[in-house]
């Protein structure tokens, strides 16, 4: 065999030890969001893979380092997925841009996103609920720093930028619990519509009077 040979079935062999991962990790992620960490062994996951214990126990020693991978590890590619995906151009679109990005992350990885999500307030390891809670900042401080260009570039009016984050992530971290795939709007889609709504409000440019909504009092007037 040739060394340009050797070298392509290199590659080759690790492309699909990249593809077979990448499988496990989504197969298990999948798993651990319906049965949780305790329901779900290492058999279950080998079947849902159509591969034998010994092949995934190649590549994971265990069933822990499979859940860090999945638990851990998604939170770092989300803010990965997001950062490489903000284009140049004024600051409101970046922050369209996050949004967006992150409901694609979602929809391709919604398994992951789901077992990361339950993991992140049910898991009783420290260490990884530190590393957690460390990305998830990182992630929520890259969002507030748009927010903040968009403050400076005049774009939005002076809010309450750590208030502002909390209201956009909420918007896109429950999706999991609502969504439903089978609908014709995807989460890219939605996360648009979450844009508009809260860039442009949800009011009209008239001046409405709300149902049930007491009129102004007018002024007292002065006694004579």
């Amino acid at each position: 065999m040739t060394e340009l040979s050797t070298m392509k079935d290199g590659v080759a062999n690790q492309a699909e030890a990249s593809d077979r991962v990448l499988q496990i990790l989504a197969e298990a992620g999948r798993l651990f969001a319906s049965k949780g960490f305790e329901g779900t062994s290492m058999r279950d996951i080998a079947l849902a893979c159509g591969i034998s214990k010994s092949l995934l126990y190649h590549h994971f020693s265990n069933k822990d380092e499979i859940y860090a991978r999945v638990a851990v590890g998604s939170t770092l590619e989300l803010y990965l997925f997001v950062r490489d995906r903000i284009p140049d151009g004024p600051p409101s679109q970046k922050i369209r841009a996050f949004m967006v990005a992150t409901a694609e992350y979602f929809r391709r990885y919604r398994w992951a996103w789901i077992a990361s999500t339950t993991a992140f307030w049910n898991d009783p390891d420290r260490h990884r609920h530190k590393e957690r809670l460390t990305r998830r900042d990182r992630f929520e401080n890259f969002l507030r720093g748009l927010i903040q260009e968009a403050i400076d570039a005049g774009e939005i009016r002076k809010v309450d930028v750590p208030m502002t984050g909390r209201l956009i992530l909420s918007s896109l971290n429950w999706m999991h619990r609502w969504y439903n795939p089978n609908k014709s709007a995807t989460p890219e889609q939605i996360a648009d519509i979450f844009f508009d709504m809260i860039f442009n409000g949800l009011r009209s440019g008239e001046l409405v009077e709300l149902p049930g909504a007491e009129p102004p009092k007018a002024g007292r007037r002065k006694s004579r």
